[in-house]
């Protein structure tokens, strides 16, 4: 039996380099036509994305239902693109909560698709859900490929056949674990898409790719049911990704582009995170996985708590692991509407209530939000602008040194020269450079004494280089760089 982590296939044409991403394309405007995978539950439609596009982009299990939301990759093959959505297992007479967002989500792909690829499953062989799901796709009118998956065995490659009875044009039998049968499919579905590239097209859309302005990395993080969904959507304006009162609705890590007065955001609405020992299942694990990995590859985190229930010890954790991670960090206190017989002071006072629980995230603006009602929603775009805005401000040597010899004066000050841990002989400060940025990094030369600036200190040159430079939201790293006396 493979385990999930298994379940990640290398890319398919060996020779391509571009890093396939998870976003929703503008299809009016994108270069690139658009397939949507399509089928009913636990069929394969995620490991055929996954073999698609090169990597783990939608979890992968046993577990029926384990996708929800539309995941979004870029696949090429023989020199030609397009780009490909992955969708939940369609359920369409299913009036559960959950079963009929995934089909109204599915729908949302295959009405903005030029062609659907529909995965079925030779082992089962032909089912009642699969008559119904013929019949709805061929009311879109759109091409549909049939793609009998786990057709592992000559005989089954043999069964597939009896999918030819729904009155599609073409049968692919796959392997998609093994990649069995996936070149095929991908030649035929290229050739009557029509979509022959040229080599010098491709590098001429590389080459334009890389010239517009870097785009924001937004992830949207906290525990499960917090309203990081319904806050996503309230931001697009659009039912992006499934909302329910569920806790555990989102499991893979959902990327979107959106563009606002100029400014490129990829917008990341990440499972929510569990504590380690309430994270049993398999899909719950790699979602949590999947959540941290895009706070690491994030420049900006809004971390959405619930005003009702106040800030607990978790949601510390969950703002640790973006503060780890480098992200400029905004604190989103959602389903205010909901909080009863506000007065004058009541925000206040559970922002004192906050800050005494996350005393390391003093720096991050905390703003009161309704995900539901879209109370102040409109305020965090502009506050992640400018936060992006201040990780990447590179201050000169010489201003960053004439800060320093003020900072150092100012009776506000610890004891100076600056002390050194376990109270040894004392550390004399060189000189301050800045060393990198996203987030900000200063080395501070130091010589004499031991080694190790005092935490007070390196505190103390945080808060005031963050206050001078108006470093707004943002983690800032010292990095002390000691020379001992010979």
């Amino acid at each position: 039996m493979t385990t999930p982590e298994e379940n990640i296939n290398p890319i398919i044409n060996p020779d391509a380099t571009e890093a396939t991403e998870n976003f929703e394309p503008d299809v009016a405007a994108a270069p690139l036509p658009l397939v949507a995978i399509v089928g009913r539950p636990n069929v394969g439609k995620s490991t055929l994305f996954n073999r698609l596009v090169g990597e783990r982009r939608s979890i992968v299990g046993n577990e029926p239902g384990i996708t929800r939301d539309r995941i979004y990759g870029t696949t090429e093959w023989q020199g030609r693109k397009f780009a490909v959505v992955d969708t939940g297992g369609i359920v369409p007479d299913d009036d559960a909560v959950i079963p009929a967002n995934i089909f109204t989500q599915a729908g949302f792909a295959i009405e903005s698709a030029q062609a659907l690829m529909w995965v079925v499953d030779a082992r089962a062989g032909v089912t009642p859900l699969d008559e119904e799901l013929a019949r709805l796709l061929r009311e879109t009118g759109k091409s549909v490929y049939v793609v009998a998956n786990k057709t592992d065995a000559v005989r089954l490659e043999a069964d597939a056949a009896e999918f030819y009875k729904f009155g599609f044009d073409d049968v692919f039998p796959i392997a998609a674990e093994q990649g069995t049968g996936v070149g095929e499919l991908l030649d035929v579905l290229l050739d009557k898409l029509e979509l022959e590239m040229k080599a010098d097209d491709i590098d001429d859309a590389d080459e334009e790719k890389d010239k517009p302005a870097r785009e924001i990395r937004l992830a949207i993080v906290g525990r499960p049911n917090v309203g990081k969904s319904s806050l996503l959507n309230k931001i697009l304006g659009e039912e992006r990704v499934i909302v329910s009162p569920i806790a555990g609705t989102t499991r893979d890590a959902v990327d979107t582009e959106l563009e606002q007065d100029g400014t490129r955001f990829r917008i990341i609405d990440t499972a929510g995170i569990r504590r380690k020992g309430k994270t049993e299942e398999m899909h719950e694990k790699l979602s949590v996985m999947m959540a941290r990995r895009s706070l690491e590859q994030a420049d900006v985190a809004i971390v959405v708590i619930d005003a009702t229930e106040g800030a607990v010890a978790l949601d510390a954790n969950i703002a640790g692991y973006a503060a780890d991670a480098g992200c400029s960090i905004i604190i989103a206190v959602n389903k205010w509407d909901a909080i009863e017989n506000k007065e004058t002071n009541t925000a206040l006072e559970f922002e004192r209530k906050l800050r005494f629980g996350m005393k390391f995230l003093d720096y991050a603006p905390v703003v009161t939000i309704s995900a539901l009602t879209g109370q102040r929603v409109q305020n965090l775009l502009p506050l992640v602008v400018k936060a992006n805005e201040a990780r990447n401000r590179r201050i000169p040597t010489g201003e960053l040194n004439r800060f320093f010899e003020r900072a150092i004066q100012s009776p506000r000050a610890p004891t100076a020269p600056a002390p050194v841990k376990g109270g040894r002989s004392r550390l004399h400060v060189q000189y301050v450079t800045q060393g990198a940025v996203r987030p900000p990094k200063f080395i501070v030369f130091t010589a004499g004494g031991a080694k190790g600036i005092h935490f007070s200190y390196e505190r103390y040159l945080q808060n005031r280089l963050r206050e001078e430079f108006d470093f707004f939201a943002t983690p800032l790293r010292i990095v002390e760089r000691h020379k001992s006396k010979k």
